[in-house]
């Protein structure tokens, strides 16, 4: 959550996002038109396009050189694409292709996925825990995951009763979070295992289309947005009996109870207390569009970063103690990276108090690109070398070299 891609009918750009106040360009493209899939790889310089012109066709580029390092075509119109520092996966309707990111060798194809409509898959990030998730059946929340680096199945989640909507993956790739296309309750499981750790309600009242799931870096909280005007983050307790015993208080003592009740009620029951309400939420101004969503530690504070369909940026300040409604506090235009407009209610705004920024300061610390591991000293690849499927390196990345991702021929 350090940098946006956006598609457009001219190209594509690409943004930082270190900044609250300034939004830098890293990268504009017009040589194709009609993007709608942009995939950049963390902060690097390798960043995946297809657009509707060709819409089974994946080009992979080294943009600060402006090289091709390859293209793929595929059977069929392509519908999303993940990756991390291990693997690139192309998901079209009815089938998941993984390659090997280092030469881009295709090494599997899971072939007859059940219909895919949306392209709805998830790859985490950690490429030592390489899982890809993607719905089991079209008619049910079945959730199936593979792992990506033994390229084996490794088990199935019946996470909801109706078909999935929105799938993510925690920064570690141990938890991975779902909704179904009512919407009113995102699950929590964990993975490889599989088993059930939180269960949130969103809403009881109207169904809704969950267009983004997405953790923060540090688990503690997860976000949901959809197509109304309320985006909602919940935290993610920690239940266990390692964290430091909390003042007694009235609410305290009264949510002890509680909880120790929930031991001696049918499952049912016990599963409706444990739902939790929002922690903190957003109301936009908007409502209908489609957007996404992201938590992201900018300038040592905790932000939501809020990007819609119609091309722009919103940043909000998010209190990771006490929660509540979300401070808007900067909107960007993407489509225009000289307009920016602020929100000047916020000029007034008090200075946030030091424990809020101290809170944070510690989770800030978020390895860079440059010292990830993920690929051998030589730089990955070699001209004619070819790499065995199940050589994980793990030297740091150094993508600006010139060994790094040199031309493929397909």
């Amino acid at each position: 959550c350090s940098s946006l891609a956006i598609g457009t009918t001219t190209g594509y750009r690409l943004f930082s996002l270190s900044s609250v106040e300034q939004l830098d360009q890293v990268h504009e493209s017009n040589e194709i038109p009609d993007v709608y899939i942009v995939e950049r790889l963390f902060s690097s310089s390798l960043v995946v396009v297809v657009s509707h012109a060709k819409p089974q066709q994946m080009n992979v580029y080294h943009f600060k050189k402006g090289t091709e390092i390859c293209n793929y075509s595929y059977s069929s119109k392509i519908l999303s694409i993940r990756l991390n520092r291990q693997r690139l996966v192309v998901c079209l309707e009815e089938s998941i292709y993984i390659h090997n990111i280092k030469d881009m060798k295709l090494l599997k194809t899971i072939l007859d996925t059940p219909p895919n409509t949306t392209g709805l898959c998830a790859l985490s990030i950690n490429h030592a825990n390489s899982y890809l998730a993607y719905p089991g059946s079209a008619t049910s929340g079945e959730i199936a995951l593979y792992d990506g680096n033994t390229l084996k199945t490794a088990c199935t989640i019946p996470a909801h009763d109706g078909p999935l909507a929105a799938l993510a993956f925690n920064s570690t790739g141990s938890k991975l979070a779902s909704a179904s296309e009512k919407g009113t309750v995102i699950r929590v499981f964990s993975i490889p295992g599989g088993q059930k750790l939180y269960e949130f309600r969103r809403g009881m009242k109207r169904y809704v289309n969950i267009s983004s799931l997405v953790f923060s870096m540090d688990s503690q909280f997860l976000c949901a947005s959809s197509n109304t005007e309320t985006v909602h983050i919940f935290k993610l307790e920690h239940l266990t009996d390692s964290r430091p015993e909390e003042p007694p208080t009235w609410s305290g003592y009264m949510g002890k109870m509680f909880q120790a009740a929930t031991n001696y009620l049918p499952a049912q029951v016990s599963g409706m207390m444990n739902q939790d309400r929002a922690f903190a939420t957003v109301r936009l101004n908007i409502s209908g569009q489609r957007n996404i969503c992201a938590l992201s530690t900018i300038q040592k504070l905790p932000r939501l970063l809020v990007t819609t369909s119609d091309g722009y940026l919103y940043i909000y300040n998010l209190d990771p103690q006490d929660g509540g409604e979300c401070v808007l506090i900067k909107k960007h235009s993407l489509l225009d990276s000289g307009k920016m407009e602020e929100n000047k209610e916020n000029d007034l705004q008090p200075p946030l108090p030091q424990s809020y920024a101290a809170t944070v300061a510690r989770q800030s610390t978020v390895p860079s690109t440059s010292t990830m591991p993920g690929y051998s000293e030589d730089g990955g690849a070699l001209r004619g070398e070819v790499i065995p499927e199940h050589e994980f390196a793990t030297g740091p990345v150094c993508l600006d070299d010139e060994t790094e991702f040199p031309p493929v021929s397909i």
